[in-house]
C-alpha cells in the first residue's frame, strides 16, 4: 500500500465499546483491522495495475494470482477480527432480529471507502469527476460510521444478534482445507540482514558465515528460484505473504538440502511486509537484524559520492526499507568498530546458554593439602567479589585427576567482568603467596563479554568444552552462561592451534637439554593430542594420548617412559637419562607431520 495511504479511523461508538476488552484482545484486534486495511490498499494498487499498465499476458496472470492471494488474506483477517468483535454480542438472546453481516465486514467497508476517498482526492486535481465524487463519499462514509456505531449499540444492548462470521471463500483453491505453509524441521534458523546502502549488511552476513558455518541466501535469488519454479513473471508483484511464503519455500527446500546447516543467513531486507509476514510464519527462528549508521559513516565507507549513496537510499526507502527497524529482533548501531559489530553478531548468531556446571571443593581434586588449602583460600576471596565473577575453575589436569606436585601446573580460570581485574590481580598474588614453592599458578583471566563475543583461543575453548562435559568448577554464579563449544569446533580450533605448537617443539628440541625435559614432553603430549582432535579422537591423560597417537597411519610407534617415570626423573634430578626417548619421539612426530603436508 502507498505509504502516504490514510489510517483507518474507527467511529466513536466502536471505539469505546472496544475499550471494555482486556489488553491482549484490543491489540490483537488492532494488529488484525490495521493489517486488514493495508491488504486492502494493496488490493486496490494491484487492480489498478493490471487495468491501467500495458502488460504481457504472464504479468496479467501474476495479478491475477496476487489478487486472489490478497483477497483470501482479505477474508481471513476479516474472519479473525469477528473472532474478537463477536465477544461485544449478547449469545443469549436467540430471539431477536438477525443482522445481515458482521462487525467485521462493515469495517472491512469502512477500510475500503476510506481509501475510495483518499484515492478520489489525489485524483480531483484532474478530474472533475473525481472531485465531484468526493463530498458524496463523505457523505456515504458519515452515513456508514453512524450505521456501524447503531449497529454495535444494538448488539451490545442485545436487540440484535450477528451472523456466523465463517465466509468460506476458496480463492482459486480447488480443495476445502486452507493450508498453510510451515518451516521445515530442518530449518533451525534464520538471520534476515537489513538496512540502507553501505551500512554493513553484506560484512555481517559474511562473519556469520565465516565464523559459524552459516549458509548466506539472497533474498532475490530466493524469490527467483521460487517464481522459476511455479511460472511466476515477477515475483515482486505479488503480495507481501505470497512472497512471504515464496521465501519460506525456497528456505526449506535449502534447509532439506543440506541438513546440517544449523544457521542460514538471508540479505538484503528491503521490504518491511514481506519480512513481517515471513517473521508471522518463522517466530523467533527468524531473527531480523537491522544494520543502523550515519549517513555520513555510510558515505565514507563506501568511497563514492554522498549523491550516490543518497539515490540508493531512496530507492530502498520507497520499498520500505528503513521501516524494518521497527521490526527488528536486533538494532546494531554500526558507526563504531568492528569489533563492536562482531561481538553482537556473535551474540545473535551463537547465542549463550545457562550452563549446568558441577562444583567441588579444591579438597575433592586430589590436591597436596597445602594447595588445596590456598586454592580454597582463593575460591573464597573470588565468591566474596559477588556477581562480577562468574567463575572459576582450575583446568586441565587437576579436573582430569592427573595433577603430579613438582611437574604439574596450576591452570586456574576466572571469568569476571574488567572492573574487578584489580581486586582479582590482589588475590591471584595472595594464591601463589600461599602456594610457596607448592605449585606454579599459570592463571587466565577473561571476561563474560570475551566469551559470548567469540573471542576464544583454542586452550580457552578446550578449557569451556571441558567444563560443559563435567569438569568441577570452584565457583560459579548461578546465572553463569557460556558460549557452547562442539567437538567439531574444537577439532577445527586444534587445526589453527598446531602449526605454532609445532614450530615451538621445533625450536625446544634444537635448544634440547635436561632443562627443557618438561617443556619438551608437554608440547609433544599437546601436539598429539591436537592431531587426535583432528581424527575425532579424544583421549586425555599423556600415557593415554602417546598411546593413541603412535597408532595414527604411518606414525612408528612411540617408546616414551610414563608420565609417573619422567616426572619422577624431573623432580629427582634425573632428567638427562630420560631426555633421549622423549626427543626421538618428537624427531619421529616432527619427521611424520613434515612428509603427511608433502604427500
Amino acid at each position: 500500500m502507498n505509504q502516504n495511504s490514510p489510517p483507518l479511523v474507527l467511529p466513536p461508538g466502536l471505539a469505546r465499546a472496544l475499550a471494555t476488552f482486556q489488553d491482549k484482545d484490543r491489540r490483537r484486534l488492532d494488529d488484525t483491522v490495521t493489517r486488514l486495511h493495508t491488504v486492502n490498499g494493496r488490493l486496490w494498487d494491484t487492480e489498478d495495475r493490471v487495468r491501467g499498465a500495458l502488460l504481457s499476458p504472464a504479468q496479467v496472470a501474476d495479478c491475477k494470482r496476487e489478487i486472489d492471494q490478497l483477497n483470501a488474506e482479505r477474508n481471513v483477517l476479516a474472519e479473525r477480527a469477528d473472532e474478537v468483535l463477536g465477544a461485544l454480542a449478547d449469545s443469549g438472546r436467540a430471539d431477536v432480529p438477525l443482522h445481515t453481516e458482521t462487525l467485521a465486514s462493515v469495517v472491512d467497508r469502512l477500510s475500503v471507502l476510506t481509501l475510495r476517498i483518499w484515492h478520489s482526492e489525489r485524483s480531483s486535481a484532474r478530474d472533475e469527476l473525481a472531485r465531484r465524487r468526493v463530498p458524496a463519499l463523505h457523505g456515504q462514509r458519515e452515513e456508514l460510521c453512524a450505521a456501524l456505531d447503531s449497529l454495535v449499540s444494538d448488539v451490545v444492548a442485545g436487540r440484535k444478534r450477528l451472523p456466523v462470521p465463517a465466509r468460506y471463500k476458496f480463492y482459486g483453491r480447488d480443495d476445502t482445507v486452507t493450508t498453510e505453509i510451515k518451516p521445515s524441521r530442518h530449518l533451525v534458523r534464520v538471520i534476515a540482514f537489513g538496512g540502507l546502502s553501505e551500512c554493513g549488511k553484506t560484512t555481517s552476513a559474511e562473519f556469520v558465515r565465516r565464523t559459524c558455518g552459516a549458509q548466506r541466501l539472497k533474498i532475490g535469488f530466493l524469490l527467483r528460484q521460487a517464481a522459476h519454479r511455479q511460472g511466476l513473471a515477477d515475483p515482486y508483484a505479488l503480495s507481501a505473504r505470497r512472497q512471504a511464503e515464496l521465501l519460506l519455500g525456497e528456505l526449506n527446500r535449502f534447509a532439506e538440502s543440506h541438513v546440517d546447516t544449523p544457521l542460514f543467513t538471508i540479505e538484503s531486507v528491503h521490504d518491511d511486509a514481506s519480512i513481517a509476514e515471513l517473521k508471522r510464519f518463522m517466530g523467533d527462528s527468524l531473527q531480523i537484524v537491522y544494520l543502523d549508521a550515519s549517513f555520513s559513516v555510510r558515505v565514507e565507507r563506501s568511497g563514492t559520492p554522498a549523491q550516490v549513496v543518497a539515490a540508493k537510499d531512496e530507492i530502498k526507502m520507497s520499498r520500505g526499507a528503513h521501516q524494518v527497524a521497527a521490526l527488528a529482533d536486533h538494532v546494531i548501531d554500526n558507526s563504531g568498530s568492528i569489533a563492536a559489530l562482531r561481538a553482537r553478531l556473535q551474540r545473535i548468531a551463537d547465542p549463550p546458554a545457562s550452563a549446568a556446571l558441577r562444583v567441588a571443593t579444591p579438597y575433592g581434586l586430589g590436591l597436596p593439602a597445602a594447595v588445596a588449602a590456598a586454592t580454597a583460600d582463593f575460591t573464597d576471596a573470588v565468591r566474596a567479589y559477588g556477581p562480577d565473577v562468574r567463575l572459576a575453575a582450575l583446568t586441565g589436569s587437576p579436573g582430569e585427576g592427573t595433577w603430579i606436585a613438582g611437574w604439574s601446573d596450576l591452570d586456574l580460570l576466572v571469568i569476571a567482568e574488567h572492573e574487578v581485574t584489580a581486586r582479582i590481580h590482589a588475590a591471584l598474588d595472595q594464591y601463589r603467596t600461599d602456594l610457596s614453592d607448592a605449585a606454579s599458578l599459570g592463571p587466565t583471566l577473561v571476561t563474560p563479554g570475551e566469551l559470548t563475543a567469540g573471542r576464544l583461543t583454542p586452550r580457552l575453548a578446550f578449557a569451556l568444552h571441558q567444563l560443559q562435559q563435567g569438569l568441577p568448577v570452584l565457583h560459579a554464579a548461578p546465572d553463569v552462561e557460556l558460549p557452547a563449544v562442539t567437538r567439531d569446533e574444537l577439532a577445527l580450533a586444534a587445526a589453527r592451534e598446531l602449526p605454532q605448537v609445532i614450530l615451538t617443539m621445533r625450536r625446544l628440541r634444537a635448544d634440547a637439554g635436561p632443562d627443557t625435559l618438561r617443556q619438551l614432553y608437554k608440547h609433544l603430549v599437546l601436539a598429539c593430542r591436537l592431531l587426535l582432535r583432528e581424527h575425532n579422537q579424544w583421549e586425555s591423560g599423556p600415557d593415554r594420548i602417546l598411546a593413541a597417537a603412535s597408532r595414527m597411519p604411518d606414525l612408528t610407534a612411540f617408546s616414551v617412559p610414563s608420565l609417573v617415570e619422567i616426572s619422577s626423573a624431573w623432580r629427582d634430578g634425573g632428567s638427562e637419562s630420560l631426555l633421549k626417548p622423549v626427543a626421538l619421539a618428537v624427531d619421529q612426530l616432527l619427521a611424520w607431520y613434515a612428509v603427511q603436508l608433502t604427500a
